[in-house]
């Protein structure tokens, strides 16, 4: 069934702004985790540089390469070390330099209690939710302030110009706002929490629940991508926060402190350099065929991405094997790829959920393969950007089946590589692209017959009906783009700046000498 484009997305994120970018502060301030490029040795004693496939990444980069500033991420490149400069940085990106890339070390005791610990075995899981129990230890929760401490002070210390603007990134830096607030009290904080935001019964099993609603509510704005994970953050505040919510406005007063809570769901970049660069849709399909040893004219569909228990491989394998069963045409002519780029690989959920998906491979491809056929590719490696885009146009179809996304920019990022206006997308009701890309085929990625019959459809849509889904989702991913997710953002948290200046208060209340600090537009 054909379901329109929704045009009340145009009402709820509207494309004007109510600031300019001569609105816009000289110095900017990313904190993020990952590092948009890391370093690796290579050979003769060489360096090599490699991109983050990170969705973060892509949606943010497009905005300091365009502003400037700092961005400041973990170290984690075996060469990282050997390619800074004295005081820790790299101008990036390498031969056209836009901004500085500044990166902060942590010993393995706090790498391994507050990335892999407290972030991706509490805080992941506890977001997500889907059926793996959060770990909360009392050590990896005191390496995570630790880690946020690190960061906070690498962001003090990049800080230009009178009062920058901080962006902070997601789940890793719930406790930084706060941190960052003490240290550069009047510099404008935004806050974006990219996976979903958890209800209150479930938010109540971290020992921590008011310490990350504590620090993430010294931020001026804080955005997420979904109105369900607005309307929990706030229920949250109301559960656990002695704080005014205003369900109205969507704010909450604390300690004497005004914070918005906005919904703004990230883009991509459609004009991107991979994408630009990709070759002839035609050339990407006859590459890929020839790649898979299968005919010029076999049905190809396509997955990307993590190993990620969240992702939903398992069960989009298990739909290839409905749809294999129910259509006994297809074995030999018809190929599933999924690229599922090894990630955290050191935790037992994730070892877990490899060996689920490899075992489920092995039975589908013996089940329906030959010795010169297999219905099921399996990539467990890093695809560099222009690899990922000569897949996403090589394509007939890409299954995205989060069984729960925040957004999942793949499927934006499918979109905007099908320039010719063809191929299909099906996509999991449950990621929070969902909730704009409407001219998908939606699926619930638990419900494996339907997500069979859904690959079914995509493999018999026709031409135009291709055409006609396809063009609906290329006006929303080129419209509502990481420009304006970003502008949106940033035009809102320098509105909250403006407010207060009107005011006459300061983001924590009087200082300690009676003077207030005012954020001035231009500085």
């Amino acid at each position: 069934m054909f379901i329109p484009f929704r045009r009340r997305i145009n009402t709820q994120f509207p494309r004007a702004l109510a600031s300019s970018t001569a609105d816009w502060p000289d110095g900017i301030v990313v904190l993020a985790n990952r590092a948009p490029v890391r370093h690796e040795d290579g050979t003769k004693k060489t360096i090599r540089t490699v991109r983050s496939a990170s969705g973060l990444v892509t949606a943010l980069e497009p905005l300091i390469e365009r502003k400037g500033g700092v961005w400041v991420a973990h170290g984690a490149g075996a060469a990282d070390k050997r390619a800074v400069d004295s005081r820790d940085g790299v101008r990036v990106p390498a031969g056209k330099p836009r901004y500085r890339l500044r990166y902060v070390w942590l010993d393995d005791a706090t790498h391994r209690g507050y990335y892999f610990g407290f972030a991706n075995e509490g805080l992941w899981p506890l977001c997500h939710d889907v059926n793996v129990t959060p770990q909360f230890r009392d050590d990896d929760f005191a390496m995570y302030h630790a880690a946020n401490e690190q960061f906070a002070a690498a962001v003090a210390d990049e800080a230009r110009g009178r009062h920058p603007l901080v962006l902070v990134q997601d789940y890793h830096f719930a406790l930084a706002p706060r941190m960052i607030r003490r240290t550069m009290p009047a510099s404008p904080i935004l806050t974006f929490w990219h996976i979903p935001w958890p209800r209150p019964r479930t938010l109540r099993a971290c020992p921590w629940a008011f310490e990350l609603l504590d620090g993430l509510l010294a931020s001026d704005v804080i955005g997420v991508q979904t109105d369900e994970d607005r309307f929990n953050f706030l229920a949250c505040i109301e559960s656990f926060v002695d704080a005014q919510v205003d369900y109205t406005m969507h704010t909450v007063r604390y300690r004497d402190h005004r914070t918005a809570v906005r919904v703004c769901p990230v883009g991509v970049d459609p004009a991107n350099h991979a994408a630009r660069s990709a070759p002839p849709v035609h050339v990407c399909r006859a590459m890929l065929r020839r790649d898979l040893s299968v005919a010029d004219h076999a049905l190809v569909g396509i997955g990307i991405d993590r190993l990620d228990y969240t992702k939903g491989i398992q069960q989009k394998f298990l739909a290839v094997e409905r749809l294999l069963e129910r259509h006994p045409d297809l074995p030999g002519r018809f190929v599933f790829l999924q690229v599922a780029e090894p990630s955290r690989d050191c935790l037992p959920a994730y070892q877990q959920a490899r060996e689920e998906i490899v075992a489920t491979r092995d039975r589908v491809n013996a089940r329906f393969g030959t010795a010169t056929y297999q219905p099921i590719h399996l990539r467990e490696h890093h695809h560099d950007a222009a690899d990922v885009y000569a897949l996403y146009r090589a394509a007939d179809f890409c299954f995205v089946g989060s069984l729960h996304d925040g957004m999942n920019l793949v499927a934006k990022e499918f979109v905007a590589a099908r320039t010719d206006e063809q191929g299909v997308l099906v996509l999991s009701e449950t990621a929070g692209a969902a909730h704009q890309l409407r001219a998908a085929l939606l699926v619930n990625p638990r419900a494996i017959d339907q997500s069979a019959n859904a690959l079914a459809q995509a493999i018999a849509m026709s031409t135009a009906e291709q055409m006609k889904r396809m063009r609906l989702l290329r006006a929303n991913v080129t419209t509502y783009d990481a420009r304006w997710w970003a502008e949106h953002l940033v035009t809102e948290t320098l509105g909250m700046c403006r407010h207060r200046q009107t005011a006459g208060t300061t983001h924590l209340g009087q200082l300690p000498s009676g003077q207030q600090v005012i954020w001035s537009l231009g500085h």
